[in-house]
């Protein structure tokens, strides 16, 4: 993704997102040069658990059909899990466009409840994992929707208007869009890791590959390792 385009994105999804009363916290609005300062001072949590700004085409380059906006407000760590106490919990917001797709995945260790905030319809592919982690096409799916218990067919899409959730565990395999419109969506979750927690379907990236065209508006959680080394 050109740097260019991804200033583009956040701008646009930042309006969304305050169209709907959310706003991001104060870091979020911060120059990488101010940012960089920020962390210094006393922000290392927020580079640590990779809080901030997250744009992915997941290294497809074609974002409009592949990709995710995402937002982490907050996020625990393996040692608040192991300790069973502490910010054991994390907090995202997300918006998929019409009919881009966020491909097929499950995770290791995360259960998240998957929220539609707003816009359109959530529309998402469920199956369920065998007992080597793999797709199984046959199995039917059994999910809690806003606690109740649904079970859908193999592949069945379920769709969630505004107001509505799913929780997700990890034997869950899930692909989602929006469906008539650009959708915003919270996630809420346990301590979450992106760069070991997510296993794909296809061989894909989770973070985009950027071409440095301009100067980044604001630094995303990719770019902590360059930038705030």
């Amino acid at each position: 993704m050109k740097r260019s385009d991804i200033n583009d994105i956040l701008t646009e999804s930042d309006a969304f997102m305050r169209s709907f009363g959310f706003i991001m916290p104060p870091f979020a609005y911060l120059s990488p040069e101010a940012f960089k300062a920020h962390i210094s001072a006393d922000g290392t949590m927020i580079r640590d658990h990779m809080m901030g700004w997250d744009i992915t085409d997941y290294g497809q380059g074609h974002f409009e059909d592949l990709g995710l906006f995402l937002f982490t407000v907050r996020n625990g760590s393996d040692a608040n899990v192991s300790a069973g106490m502490g910010m054991l919990y994390a907090e995202k917001m997300l918006i998929s466009n019409e009919n881009q797709i966020s491909p097929m995945h499950r995770h290791i260790k995360k259960t998240e409840d998957i929220i539609n905030r707003g816009g359109a319809t959530l529309v998402i592919e469920l199956f369920t994992a065998t007992s080597d982690g793999a797709i199984d096409d046959q199995a039917p799916v059994k999910v809690l929707t806003d606690g109740q218990w649904r079970t859908l067919k193999a592949g069945e899409h379920l769709a969630l208007a505004p107001g509505e959730s799913v929780t997700l565990e990890p034997h869950h395999w899930h692909a989602f869009w929006g469906e008539g419109g650009k959708v915003l969506i919270g996630e809420v979750s346990n301590v979450n890791d992106d760069r070991t927690d997510n296993i794909f379907s296809d061989p894909i990236g989770r973070f985009s590959n950027i071409v440095e065209d301009a100067h980044p508006k604001h630094l995303l959680v990719s770019d902590y390792d360059t930038w705030l080394t």
